[in-house]
C-alpha cells in the first residue's frame, strides 16, 4: 500500500514551493551528483568507459540509499514521503495546463511557459506549435515521471524507484549526441532506454484503455518514427485521442528540423482546449495505474 498512499499524496499535493524553496529536492542532489562526477572524469580517453562506471556507481548509490531508508524503523512513512516526492503526477499537469492557460492570454505567454518544459526553440512557434509541444511533453513525462518510478517501486520497492530516477536524470543530462557527452554519457542513455522499455509502453496501454481508444495498428506504425525507442509509445497514443498530429517539425538551437508527423491524419491546429484535453487523460491514465497498484497490492 506504499505506492498507492505515495500516488495519492503526490495527487493532492504535488511539489510544495514552500518546501523546495528551503531544501534541495531529491532529483536536484541527484543532479549535483552526476555534474560533479561529469566534470571530473568527462576527459582524456577512455569516456565511454569512465561513463559506464559512474552511472554504476550512481545508481548503485541511489539504490542503497532506498534499502538504507527501507531497514529504517518506522521506515513506512519515510518510504511513502519519499515516493511521493519522486512521482511528478500533480506537478506534470500543472505545468501543462499552464501552457494553455498562459496560450488564451496570449502566444508570448505561451510561449514563456512551454519554454519552461521543452527543450526546442519557442521563438518561431505558433499557437498550434505550443500546443504540440505541451502534448508531446505530457506524454513523454507521464511515462517518465509517473509511470515508469511507479512501475520500478512495484519491481524493486524504493531502492529500484531511486535508482531508476538516478538513471533517467543522468540521461536527461548526459544523455545527449554532442560531442561533450557522446561518449561520456552512452552508458546513461541506453541505461534510461532499457529502464522504460516496458513502463513507456504500459503508459501507452494506460492512456489508450482509459480513454476508451482500441486501435494499435496506427501506434505500431507512429511508434518508431520517435527518435527515442520509448517516448514515442505513449505520444503515438495521445495523438490519436486526441485527433491531433504531433511531432513534425521543430527547431533545436536554430535549426529547423523535419521530424515526421505522429498520426498525420489528425487536427494540425490543436490550442488550449486540446492542452486541457491531455491533462485530463492523463488523469485517467494515473487512475488507471493506481487501480493496477492496488490490485498489485490486494493480491
Amino acid at each position: 500500500m506504499t505506492l498507492v498512499l505515495a500516488m495519492i499524496l503526490d495527487a493532492l499535493f504535488g511539489e510544495p514551493d514552500w518546501l523546495w524553496r528551503r531544501l534541495p529536492h531529491p532529483a536536484v542532489l541527484m543532479g549535483r551528483l552526476i555534474a560533479a562526477a561529469e566534470t571530473r572524469f568527462n576527459r582524456g580517453p577512455g569516456r565511454r568507459a569512465a561513463g559506464v562506471l559512474v552511472i554504476a556507481v550512481l545508481v548503485a548509490l541511489a539504490a542503497l540509499t532506498g534499502w538504507l531508508i527501507h531497514i529504517l524503523p518506522d521506515h513506512g512513512v519515510i518510504e511513502v514521503i519519499v515516493a511521493a516526492i519522486i512521482l511528478a503526477q500533480r506537478s506534470l499537469v500543472d505545468h501543462v495546463r499552464a501552457v494553455a492557460t498562459a496560450l488564451r492570454r496570449s502566444l508570448e505567454d505561451g510561449k514563456r511557459a512551454v519554454s519552461m518544459i521543452v527543450g526546442r526553440d519557442t521563438a518561431p512557434m505558433a499557437e498550434p506549435d505550443v500546443a504540440r509541444a505541451a502534448i508531446e511533453s505530457a506524454a513523454e513525462n507521464l511515462s517518465d515521471g509517473v509511470i515508469a518510478p511507479a512501475f520500478w517501486f512495484l519491481v524493486g520497492g524504493l531502492p529500484g524507484l531511486l535508482a531508476y530516477k538516478m538513471a533517467n536524470t543522468a540521461d536527461s543530462m548526459i544523455g545527449h549526441m554532442t560531442p561533450r557527452y557522446r561518449e561520456f554519457g552512452w552508458a546513461a542513455a541506453r541505461l534510461d532506454d532499457l529502464l522504460n522499455l516496458i513502463p513507456a509502453r504500459l503508459t501507452a496501454l494506460l492512456i489508450a484503455l482509459t480513454s476508451g481508444w482500441f486501435d494499435p495498428a496506427p501506434v505500431l506504425r507512429d511508434a518508431p518514427k520517435h527518435r527515442s525507442p520509448n517516448a514515442g509509445w505513449p505520444e503515438s497514443v495521445l495523438a490519436p485521442v486526441l485527433d491531433v498530429a504531433l511531432a513534425g517539425p521543430r527547431s533545436y538551437v536554430g535549426k529547423m528540423t523535419d521530424f515526421p508527423w505522429v498520426w498525420p491524419e489528425g487536427r494540425r491546429d490543436p490550442g488550449p482546449d486540446d492542452i486541457d484535453a491531455a491533462c485530463a487523460a492523463l488523469w485517467r491514465a494515473w487512475a488507471g495505474m493506481l487501480a493496477l497498484v492496488l490490485l498489485f497490492a490486494l493480491v
